[in-house]
This record gives C-alpha cells, structure tokens and sequence, in this order.
C-alpha cells in the first residue's frame, strides 16, 4: 500500500519530480517552487521496484520524501521519519550515537548487537548496509528518500522481512550550483554543510558535499556536570559522473563519516542488584519516581565515549543495450570501524558496563537486465552478491555484580569473535498490462546464505573467587552454516479511472539464521544457532487522487503471518543456586499474526494552505511464544511476560499544515505545524512495565522564508514544543542485575538556520 506522504515528495530531480500534475515546466526558485505547489499537488516519481514509476501507479507500499519534505518534518537524522509513515518506527539505537532501530509493521531487529541482521534493509544509491550501527545518517545531500513497508524479498539486494529504507543522494550535474548553510540551536548545537556540483568536461560533472555537526548533549551527570547524548560528526561525499554517450553512463561515489561523542545515557526503570552468591540478591540502586530529569550517572570515566568510522565507495554503470534492454551494474565496498563504551545499566555501578570493538568489511555485486518493450511488458532479472566479515572484540565490567558474603567480586567478561557472512542470490520480476486497465506483475528470488562464526569468551573473578575464573569460558569454534530460501511475490492492479488505481499483492520475506553472539556460557556454546524466520503478507490497496490535483489520499490494509520470530530473551539458569547462569538465548520462539489499515493524504485547502495527515491501526499479536517461563511450574514463571509485540503500537498518527504567503516582492513566507500521536509501546521483547512508553503526542512548529532571487532561505523551528518526556528505546538483560534501562527522546529544542543557494 503506497503511503502519500505527510507532504507530498517534491524538488526531488531526477527521480521525484517537481512540476505540478498537468504543469509544464520547471520553477526556477524555491519561492516559486512554494507558489506552484500552493495550487497543485506535485507528481511523484519513485524507484520502489528498481524503474522510475509514478508513486500513485505502483501496487506496493511505499513513502517519498524529498530534500525539503525532509526539512518541513525538521528531521536532521534518517530518525527524523519518526511518526510521519504508518507503521514505521525508526529512533536512534540503544545506548548508540550511531546506530539506529527501525521496525515497520512490527518486524525490525530486536536485539543490536552486529551478529544479528536487520529485518529492515537500509540502502544509500541502492548499495545495502548490514549493520545498523553507523546506519543514523545525516541527511546532508539527500535528494529524496522512500520507505517500502513489508517484505522485500524479491527486487532487493538484500531479503528483509520488514521493509526497506532508501536514500537517494543528489547526483553531479552538468549545471553549476550549490548551497551553504549554517545552524544553531539548543544544547549547543553549531552545524554547517555545504554542497558544490558541476561540470569537469563536457562528459564528466562532478559534486561534492559536507556536514559538520557538533552539540554539547541533552543528558547531565548531576555529580560531575559531564554532559551526555551529545553529537560530533564529520562526513562528506564526493561524486563523479560520466556520460561519454546516450548509452553510457557510470558515477563513482566515495563517502565518509567520523563521529567521536560521549556516552549515550539512558535511566534505570527498575531497581538494580547484586547477586550475593551466599545471602541472595542485594538492592544497589531505586529509580526516583516522578519524570526522567535528563540527569544520569556512570560508571565510566572521562574519555570513555563513542567512536566510528565509516567509509565506502560506490560504482554505478548503466549500458543501454538496445531500444528495449538496459544493463545496470552496482560495485561497493564499505568499511565500518567502531569502538564504543556503553553503560547498560545507565548508572554509577558496574553491573552492565561494556566496551563493543567491532571492525566491519563488505563488499557488494548486483547486476540487473532491464527490459521494456515500450509497451505492455517490463522486466528486471538480477543477479546479487555479499561478502561480509565482522570480527570484533569486546569486554564487560561487572565488579559490583557479583558478592560473596557481603564482599564485593571484581568480574571482567572479555569476548572475541569473528562473523563471516555470504549471500548469494537470483531473481526475476515481470509486469505485464494483459488488458487496457488490468495489470499484473510476478517476481521471484532465490536465496542461498551462508555463515562462519567463531567465537572464545573468558570469565575472570577477583578474590576469593578466582578458582572460577575460565580463559577460555565458552568457544564456538568455527561454525558454519546454509541457509536458503524462494521468495515470490505476486500483484495484480485495476486502474479504475485515471484518478483511482486499486491493487492486491502477496509477498513473502525472508531473514536467515545466525549464531547467537551472547552465547557465554558452555551449553549455550554448545548449540548456538538460530534459524530462518519468515513471513507472507497479503494486502489490498486503494490510491486516489482528484481531477483538480488538490485532494490525495492512499488506503492499505494489510495481513502478516510472522513465523520463528528471533527473539533475544534475558534467562537466569539455576536461579537462587551457588552456580547461577545468566544467559541470553536466542529462541526461534513465536508466530506472530500482525494486520493493520494505513492512511496517507494530503489536501490543499483555499489559497495556500496544505493539510496532510497519516492515520495507521495495527493489531501484532503472538499465536505462539515457546519460552519455559511461561510455564506455571518454572520458578521464573511470568505469565505477562510475552502479551504484547514490541515497537507495535496500536494507533499513530500526524497532522500537519503549512501555510505559505506570496509576498509582493516575489519571495515567500511559509509556516507549518505538526502533531504526531503514537499509542503504547512496549520498548523490549520481555515486558517490563518501566519499559513501556504510554501512548503520547509531540508537537513541532517551523517558520521560513525564500527570497524572491532564489539565492537565500531562513528558517526556523522549534521541535517537541510541548517538551514531552517519553522513552524510544531501552536495553533489557533484566537477569544481570535486574537491568531495565529506557532512552529518552531529546526535550524541548530549537534551532535557526540561513543557506544561501547559487
């Protein structure tokens, strides 16, 4: 089901186009381009299926953002789609300046460490990045971005369950041009960035861009004063492209990104312990009641922060074979460097407190064969490849977590492991109008995975328990293993009159197995492997937009058969014995039926103003969860544990209005408002009530003004208004230590901005 975007994608050349339905020609400021849209809604172009198609004429389910859609929604981070698409819940990762958590329609990654793949795929120029970590992009030279909900398992480089996330940077152009633009704002925040293309010959252009951002952070320790949750990144991406003919293309894409921040600091939900090997457990630490003040406490000292790397290279070629057949080939490789403390439990105890030193390789090969016989019948055939290796190394520190007698064990937990994935796959897509209105579209893939995984943990105690000291604890060694799997998918469209296309679809999705990465113990050791999970989603669409071009509304429902769900749980074996174990197994554990309705639509009301709004229900329930836990005779018995799917809220919704005023000097002032409602969330996979976030709405204001030369915009807004306090994220290994730890959004913020474009 296509979403029409909170508003609509626009100024988003060449795939999203700016001109008007029915307009003719190009507005040449952006003061204009506001004037025009003013009066008609703007037609959008999108690449969902691997073919530039009108948005409003594909049978998936898809939203579009353009560069100033993405600055109307004031999002500086690719997690700044929050709350403008239905079913999407995308937020910065746990305890991570880098990483990112996304989940649509109920299906993401529940657990974030780097052994465990994404169940929505996250792509920049179609080039597939495996980890989350590093995958919080700046949106700095974006030209527009689409979000596909539900399964991806037969067009894209990589199968997902969930959806994909694309980010479509700007490409060079023959035409010189740029931008400069400078911000600041709450928290200290200072940010500049710059864009520059043009031409290096008559067949090559080229571009560069850059950002650099830097803020103080919104989280204090109330007994040092050193702030947290901060931001320092640098990045820039440089393109060439050269076109020597009609049938010749290719642009070559190198990027890189440096950040080195602070902690990332979240607050305890629940009382922390100490496991007493003899007298039980002992209570360190009560959360204070009353709302979080943004005042959190470490255990880690100064120069114990986040720091990543992350570089990479892109070519893309396109041959036009023939009047009906392209050749397109995509070749990247990437590198992902990243050394972070994180303190679990977010406070002044070690019981959580981790370093993770993971150094990432990857390199990708895709070709696709394009036909169009100009007709009837468009296919793509492809071929992909992905070569992944993930060593890493990382260490725990827990010396308040373990006692005996009363005394205090010092504990360090090191981990060394080395991941290797390859993926290989074949698919084929048709779409063929068989009839005048009727059309109907097919696709397969094949897929074939394999994984090595090695891994040695050691266990050290301090006196006088250094007898139970293990080097090695546990070791995986060298453990390989295949997976495979046939996605199809299947659609059939009616276009009921030129304004009103309705479409069924059936696709199924598909995300390997993998080897748990928190296997400490020897018996967990011993059998680490998870398997596939998979899911069928069946949906029906309707897509509409009026004759006049000022109502747009998109209608999905949707049904999703979940099965052997991942999911990362937090187990205690032996509890309330001399020898516990705190393990965190992976259980192919649940079948999960998930259905849902989504609206998108956008209206332009009198002289100006545009409204648009995103409507979404979605019912997750599990049919079946197989945890011994819920079992009345375990002595963990808990039988609410598992009652609701996480990052599945029940209802979200936005509205927003933008007024923009024509000034007589031919510039332009416009204003936007916006409201997003999101109902409770469950923020982890185990229900705990302190990681619950009750249902909330947060509001925002923007103002700008575009100079009638095109050559300045101003702009400023003020995010989450109403300073809500309200949880995105959380960790939970509530087996150490009764870890419970929520992170919180960022209060109340505003910020200015002037660019200036030539």
């Amino acid at each position: 089901m296509q979403a029409a975007q909170p508003s609509v994608a626009r100024d988003a050349a060449p795939v999203m186009q700016n001109a008007p339905a029915g307009a003719q020609g190009k507005p040449e400021t952006e003061a204009q381009k506001k004037r025009a849209e003013a009066t008609e809604l703007q037609t959008v172009t999108v690449t969902a299926r691997r073919r530039s198609e009108n948005l409003e004429k594909v049978p998936v389910a898809v939203s579009a953002f353009s560069a100033d859609d993405l600055k109307d929604l004031q999002a500086n981070n690719i997690d700044g789609l929050q709350g403008a698409v239905p079913g999407l819940n995308i937020v910065q990762g746990r305890g991570s300046s880098s990483s990112v958590n996304v989940f649509i329609r109920g299906i993401g990654q529940p657990d974030a460490l780097q052994t465990f793949d994404p169940g929505v795929g996250m792509y920049v120029d179609d080039v597939y990045y495996s980890r989350i970590q590093g995958a919080l992009f700046d949106l700095f030279d974006v030209d527009h971005v689409e979000v596909l909900r539900g399964p991806q398992g037969t067009l894209y480089g990589k199968n997902s369950t969930g959806g994909a996330i694309k980010i479509i940077t700007k490409q060079p152009s023959q035409t010189p041009g740029g931008s400069v633009e400078v911000k600041v704002g709450s928290f200290g925040r200072r940010q500049g960035q710059f864009y520059f293309t043009g031409p290096l010959s008559d067949t090559l252009a080229g571009s560069l861009a850059g950002i650099y951002t830097k803020s103080d952070g919104f989280v204090t320790d109330p007994t040092t004063g050193r702030k947290y949750n901060n931001d320092d990144t640098k990045a820039v991406r440089g393109k060439l492209r050269w076109a020597p003919s009609e049938s010749f293309d290719a642009t070559l894409a190198l990027d890189y990104t440096k950040q080195d921040t602070a902690l990332t600091l979240g607050q305890p939900t629940a009382p922390l312990y100490a496991t007493d090997l003899l007298l039980g457990p002992v209570l360190l630490y009560t959360p204070p009641g009353g709302k979080y003040d943004f005042h959190s406490q470490t255990s880690f000292g100064p120069g114990k922060g986040q720091k990543l790397e992350h570089k990479g290279a892109a070519l893309h070629m396109n041959w036009k074979l023939s009047g009906d057949w392209n050749l397109k080939s995509i070749t990247a490789y990437r590198k992902l460097d990243s050394h972070s403390y994180i303190d679990i439990d977010a406070s002044q105890f070690q019981l959580g407190d981790v370093l993770v030193d993971f150094h990432q390789k990857q390199f990708s090969q895709e070709l696709q064969l394009q036909y169009n016989n100009g007709d009837n019948l468009e296919a793509v055939y492809g071929l992909y490849y992905l070569d992944e290796k993930v060593p890493s190394h990382q260490e725990a520190y827990a010396n308040d977590f373990i006692r005996f007698g009363g005394l205090p064990i010092d504990f360090l937990r090191t981990i060394d492991d080395d991941l290797q994935n390859k993926s290989y796959a074949g698919f084929a897509h048709v779409n063929w109008t068989f009839a005048p209105t009727w059309t109907l579209a097919a696709g397969v893939r094949y897929t074939k995975e394999t994984k090595h995984y090695w891994r040695t943990t050691s266990a050290f105690f301090g006196a006088p328990l250094q007898a139970f000291s293990a080097d090695p604890q546990a070791v995986i060694d060298h453990a390989s293993k295949s997976w495979s799997a046939v996605t199809p998918s299947l659609s059939l469209q009616k276009q009921f009159t030129p304004q009103v296309m309705g479409y069924i679809s059936a696709n199924r999705g598909f995300k390997s197995g993998g080897f748990n990465g928190r296997a400490n113990d020897p018996n967990e050791a011993a059998d680490p492997v998870f398997n596939p999970e998979y899911v069928w989603t069946y949906e029906m669409g309707l897509k509409m937009r009026s004759a006049d071009n000022r109502l747009q509304g998109n209608l999905a429902a949707y049904r999703s058969n979940y099965s052997d769900f991942q999911a990362r749980v937090s187990d205690v074996v032996n509890p309330g014995s001399l020898t516990p174990s705190f393990d965190f197994p992976v259980l192919n554990a649940a079948k999960l039926r998930i259905q849902g309705l989504e609206f998108e639509g956008t209206a332009l009301v009198g002289d100006g103003t545009r409204l648009s709004t995103q409507l979404a229900w979605m019912d997750a329930k599990y049919e079946k969860f197989d945890d011994h836990r819920l079992n009345p005779s375990d002595p963990l018995y808990d039988p609410d544990l598992h009652k609701h799917v996480p990052f599945s809220p029940k209802f979200t919704a936005r509205v927003a209005v933008t007024q923009t005023f024509g000034l007589s000097s031919g510039a332009a002032l416009t204003f936007g408002a916006d409201a997003s409602y999101r109902s409770d969330t469950w923020l982890s996979v185990d229900n705990r009530p302190g990681l619950m976030q009750k249902a909330y709405t947060v509001t925002g204001l923007f103002g700008v003004y575009d100079s009638a030369d095109g050559n300045w915009q101003w702009r400023a807004g003020v995010r989450n208004l109403g300073d809500k306090v309200y949880k995105t994220d959380a960790q939970e290994f509530s087996s150490v230590g009764n870890i419970q730890t929520a992170y919180y959004a960022m209060p109340r913020n505003w910020y200015l901005s002037a660019r200036y474009n030539f």
